[in-house]
């Protein structure tokens, strides 16, 4: 579906559904550089229990008109024109790895809007290796195999090849993309204040082998967020929505049941 906020065009996956009111509604967010197909898996499993799902491409990513937004605030902001356009409340964001971020921003602005919270690998801060960025920004594709070097286990396993190098694929899609996404979460400093303040019932879920965010921080990140419950998936990295996507809904879906 397409949307248009401020003369440009915005996308998201309604896995075919459309948006009912009587239904309570997910919307997913997907991390840096990447777009809705990340969620292939997720969005259809909850669009068949009950929910609305949004799977929101970011302005520049997937099927979005860009330019891509520089910061988590401005992200933030513009989720809520979205939300605000689609007359949505009562919801529940689902963020993988930046959008964690987006979730904690958002929620520090816009909480009255919102009803539940899944973190999905990631943490309040999330700064970005400088190599990584160094690559990025010069477009090369060693940016993506640095990415799936630290962030997959068992990236060898995907059969028909990596999802991620499907989505980031040209020069283009590193320097223009990817490059700004990144410098955004390196550049994001508000995520522990707004962490404080969330008192919304959270989940947090964490890949047990994840190189971007270690168990470690995840659950000190977990321990500062109220009304929390955190769930750690075995033999998984980074990419928990594709490495164990089916586990990782599970765990959601009682979440939200509860």
């Amino acid at each position: 579906m397409i949307i248009n906020i401020e003369n440009k065009n915005v996308y998201f996956s309604e896995a075919g559904q459309g948006i009912e009111k009587s239904k309570n509604t997910i919307v997913f967010l997907h991390g840096s550089g990447l777009s809705h197909i990340i969620w292939s898996l997720t969005d259809q499993f909850f669009s068949s229990k009950n929910f609305n799902v949004l799977s929101l491409d970011l302005p520049g990513h997937g099927n979005s008109d860009g330019p891509c937004l520089i910061s988590i605030e401005e992200i933030a902001d513009w989720l809520e024109s979205v939300f605000d356009r689609l007359n949505l409340n009562n919801l529940t964001l689902v963020g993988h790895s930046q959008g964690c971020l987006e979730i904690l921003e958002y929620a520090y602005k816009y909480k009255d809007r919102l009803k539940k919270l899944v973190f999905i690998g990631g943490t309040n801060k999330m700064p970005v290796h400088p190599d990584l960025l160094e690559l990025a920004q010069n477009g090369d594709s060693d940016a993506v195999k640095l990415m799936m070097k630290w962030g997959y286990e068992g990236s060898k396993k995907f059969i028909g090849g990596n999802p991620v190098e499907k989505i980031i694929q040209s020069p283009r899609d590193i320097s223009e993309i990817l490059a700004v996404d990144l410098n955004a979460c390196n550049n994001y400093l508000n995520g522990a204040e707004a962490a404080k303040v969330i008192d919304i019932p959270s989940m947090l879920i964490f890949g047990e082998l994840d190189k971007m965010v270690s168990l470690e921080n995840g659950k000190k990140f977990s321990n500062s967020i109220k009304n929390s419950t955190t769930h750690v998936i075995k033999g998984c990295g980074h990419m928990i929505m594709i490495e164990k996507a089916f586990e990782m809904r599970e765990k959601i879906l009682e979440f939200l049941n509860k």
